[in-house]
């Protein structure tokens, strides 16, 4: 394979790892109604590293969403 070639199937594979994560975050912000949280991410191309945060750190745990609620 060429450089050309490794390129593009690098860009191919850097799009699809970002756009899985994307959304899934996405998704799990629109659920837990932070709207914030969902404008940045649609927003903001970061590669993953955005969704992935907002993943692992700033989404509303079950506990957080009971509390919420009432």
């Amino acid at each position: 394979m060429n450089m050309k070639t490794l390129i593009v199937l690098a860009i191919v594979l850097l799009v699809i790892w970002d756009g899985v994560w994307k959304l899934v975050a996405l998704w799990k912000s629109g659920r837990n109604n932070q709207l914030a949280w969902f404008i940045c991410l649609a927003v903001f191309n970061t590669a993953g590293i955005l969704p992935i945060l907002y993943i692992l750190l700033f989404q509303k745990t079950g506990a957080q969403e009971v509390a919420a609620k009432t």
